[in-house]
């Protein structure tokens, strides 16, 4: 199955790509499913279970759910409206989708968080149904938030597994492993970023997706923006104040100064990856990189190299997306970018990888260098855990994003010093992190039963 560029990077709303977005997206292709239906419903309600269910609430899923089945969607949402469905939903116990008319939900009975039926697709999984006038269910379906915003039903993901070996592909570099993926590149004598634009041009004309690179960029660095320039508290409950802007102006203070140590480069690339882990935590707008809880990383990297690395220049932003998309795209193919099934080495151990990548591109990296730079960086995330204090997408999360920009800034300097033969190919790495994943304990991938969330104070 080929996965866009604008596949692994979304535009949507914090806190979380797989609880908030993903069950947003569930609730309006629920309503377009009832919207062809011959009778006429009269009710709504939804169940969650697994991690949606056990950190649902510190990852605004009930929220999200609630505004999914009102009619909004992530890459058009407008807070404002938001906030008016969910006063007319407290106050008449009724939403309003388009084409529907007022439906019956009543967040306090019709909202179920189940924590003891956990489902067999996976770990972040919600049961979306409709009911007539004597509340008898009439419609009902099962859909999985897969990490990263993708949704899928019970009978899309059978799909994909019965087809996706034998469908031919559509695109002209159709590479399933970091192997295909090199060996491509030196039979075509094309660079990584090449080779994505060609495949995505089968789709998009060159200009649509020269657009598509230029408003993923724009928002990411503008999310960025507004995290350096906010202050406050962090809502949830644990009063986590926002560090970056205070941070970012100490920097800019400091710059000027002769005595500034070198290893203080980290601090500027750290704070830009917390700017945007700041600015999601608190709902605002962002772009999965490849997801919400990992959306700091890649900006931060794009944004160090444009700011500090002397020859940078934004014409090559989009072979530094490029790129990354598509060792992002090896990575969710073959193993998962979601907390909730593998862990944080499947958000932030990703995201580092795609940055490195991206990174080592624009330096001028071969594309065995490039494949190198992802490696080391997965490689030094395998076994990291996803345990949020509270369930909050900000304790660990907003700093671990910052450690995950450094990495990926290391990675790629550190391949760029040898030819690209290494040890560990990242397929193995790729493959050592979904193996890891599995037989790590469900404690540690976002449940917030185990970890950190249990060994601090949550309020």
């Amino acid at each position: 199955m080929f996965l866009s560029v604008f596949d692994i990077f979304k535009i949507g709303v914090g806190p979380s790509s797989s609880h908030t977005m993903g069950p947003m997206v569930a609730g309006g292709r629920f309503l377009d499913h009832l919207r062809g239906l011959p009778f006429h419903v009269h009710g709504l309600r939804a169940s969650l279970h697994g991690s949606l269910a056990f950190t649902g609430k510190g990852h605004a899923t009930d929220r999200a759910t609630i505004l999914g089945l009102a009619g909004f969607l992530p890459d058009s949402y407008d807070h404002a409206r938001a906030e008016e469905a969910l006063e007319t939903n407290r106050r008449t116990r009724q939403l309003a989708p388009p084409g529907l008319g007022p439906l019956v939900f009543d967040p306090e009975r019709d909202l179920i968080f189940d924590y003891d039926q956990p489902l067999p697709g996976h770990p972040n999984a919600m049961i979306l149904m409709a009911t007539d006038a004597q509340g008898d269910v009439i419609a009902r379906e099962v859909y999985y938030s897969i990490g990263g915003g993708f949704v899928q039903t019970e009978a899309e993901a059978q799909a994909i597994d019965d087809h996706a070996l034998r469908d031919p592909s559509p695109v002209p570099y159709p590479f399933r492993s970091a192997a295909e993926m090199l060996e491509m590149a030196t039979t075509s004598g094309r660079s990584i970023a090449q080779m994505k634009r060609l495949n995505e041009a089968r789709f998009r004309t060159p200009a649509e997706i020269e657009a598509g690179l230029d408003r993923i960029w724009a928002v990411m660095s503008g999310c960025l923006d507004r995290g350096l320039g906010a202050s406050g508290t962090l809502p949830g409950g644990l009063s986590i104040p926002r560090r970056a802007g205070a941070i970012h102006a100490a920097l800019k203070a400091e710059a000027g100064m002769n005595l500034t140590a070198p290893h203080v480069i980290n601090d500027w690339i750290s704070t830009y990856a917390m700017a945007v882990n700041e600015e999601n935590a608190a709902g605002g707008q962002v772009v999965t990189a490849p997801t919400n809880g990992a959306a700091g990383v890649v900006p931060a990297v794009l944004r160090y190299w444009l700011d500090h690395v002397p020859g940078a220049s934004t014409a090559r932003v989009g072979e530094f997306l490029l790129t990354a998309a598509a060792i992002g795209g090896l990575i969710k193919r073959n193993a998962s970018i979601s907390g909730a099934e593998c862990g944080c080495q499947a958000e932030v151990g990703s995201a580092a990888a795609m940055a490195a990548a991206g990174l080592a591109a624009v330096l001028g990296a071969t594309p065995a260098q490039i494949e190198n730079a992802a490696e080391i960086a997965l490689e030094h995330h395998l076994g990291m855990t996803c345990d949020p204090v509270k369930g909050l997408v900000q304790v660990p999360c907003i700093e671990r994003n910052g450690l995950g920009a450094i990495k990926a800034v290391a990675a790629a300097s550190l391949a760029l010093r040898g030819d690209g033969r290494h040890f560990v190919p990242l397929d193995a790495a790729i493959e050592t992190m979904r193996q890891t994943g599995r037989d790590m304990h469900s404690n540690y991938k976002e449940t917030s039963l185990g970890g950190l969330a249990v060994n601090v104070p949550n309020c």
